[in-house]
């Protein structure tokens, strides 16, 4: 690469990172530190056990994203610095390493760009999955698996935790569906454009005769909510079940009746919880779900008008939104934004930050298309 490309990428990675900085408002952040630092500082902190935990974690947060941008920043003076040297001495080899380097940077900073794109009013949150398996029979049970296996894949490769709620496993294979959260923060505005119909093309395992098989499975994802959120549940009107946990198969993993199922009786909502050991601490874990999956439903009501306004969308074959397609060929392509991979068995690893990044940037475009 040419001395004046390096000085032409690496002039618009600043232009980029100051154009982040503002719309992040870095000082802001610092300020927001500082004071959440007091808090923790206080001695009566845990005293409100929530409010300590909200504190904390809105400080881990802060202070994560203000880390990520400075050492951004670090990267790009290091590799000015890499550069310089590699005129000055004619060295080739730091030249080469400093072209490498540049296409990391590009790629972290249009991460960090990207989040800037997540400015919805819950895109902040905690992000709650829920994968039913659809069309497919046992094909679309085990994709469910698949797909569980790929998100939770997905939030340990980047260092965020999973908390698994309930799970209804298929009597041969698989998945009826999953319950889980991946806490960390803009975990719900990143993973929200998965939400929707997914579609898998492959020869079928569980087919004698190696038939090619199409399954279909669900993806729904909700934020998590919080304390302050105001979404309140009569008591009147939910029903309130409890059951004995089991796992695959039908076995029993559970010899009492700790699993909790809540029904809203009024939207015919249904949520069950089986992951914690005793009854009270699944119907706390389902209430939870029931509230944010109630906070859905409510801003899908919203926006119902809008999209009436802006009509139609033309749909694809069926109303899948992605598909993955190992056989007769291999490759998965998100129908929305045109997006694909030649590379299944890495997406289903957990490899999909640029289906996500993709999809954030579509859902803007979309959001700013005059009614």
């Amino acid at each position: 690469m040419a001395s004046t490309d390096f000085d032409a990428e690496i002039k618009q990675l600043r232009a980029t990172m100051h154009t982040i900085e503002q719309v992040l408002d870095l000082d802001g952040m610092r300020r927001e530190i500082d004071d959440l630092g007091v808090q923790v500082g206080a001695p009566d902190l845990w005293d409100d056990q929530a409010n300590a935990t909200r504190v904390t974690g809105r400080l881990s947060d802060l202070q994560g994203q203000v880390d990520r941008f400075t050492a951004i920043l670090a990267r790009i003076g290091d590799l000015e610095a890499l550069v310089e040297l590699g005129r000055e001495e004619g060295d080739a080899d730091s030249l080469a390493e400093a072209e490498v380097e540049l296409t990391r940077i590009a790629k972290s900073v249009e991460t960090l760009e990207v989040r800037t794109l997540l400015s919805g009013e819950y895109d902040a949150r905690e992000a709650l999955v829920t994968i039913r398996a659809g069309a497919g029979g046992v094909d679309a049970a085990d994709f469910a698996e698949m797909l569980m296996r790929m998100y939770t894949r997905w939030a340990e490769q980047h260092g965020y935790g999973v908390e698994v709620f309930d799970t209804s496993y298929a009597e041969e294979a698989g998945l009826k569906s999953a319950t889980f959260a991946i806490h960390n923060s803009y975990a719900y505005g990143t993973l929200s454009v998965e939400a929707g119909t997914h579609r898998l093309v492959r020869i079928s395992p569980f087919d004698n005769q190696g038939r090619r098989q199409t399954s279909f499975a669900a993806v729904e994802v909700v934020p998590v909510l919080e304390m302050t959120d105001e979404i309140e549940i009569n008591e009147e009107e939910i029903r309130i079940d409890v059951y004995r946990s089991s796992g695959p198969g039908g076995q029993s993993v559970n010899t009492t009746d700790s699993a909790v199922r809540i029904t809203h009786l009024p939207t015919g909502t249904v949520v069950s919880c089986q992951n914690e050991k005793s009854q009270l601490q699944n119907k706390a874990s389902a209430m939870t779900i029931l509230k944010s999956r109630l906070l859905a439903l409510k801003k899908a009501e919203e926006d119902a008008h809008i999209k009436e306004l802006k009509g139609d969308v033309a749909a694809s074959w069926g109303d899948q939104m992605r598909n993955y397609v190992l056989n007769p060929y291999q490759v998965v392509k998100d129908l929305r934004t045109g997006f694909e991979v030649g590379n299944p068995s890495a997406v289903f690893d957990g490899d999909i930050d640029g289906f996500l990044e993709a999809g954030i940037r579509w859902r803007r475009g979309a959001d700013q298309t005059p009614v």
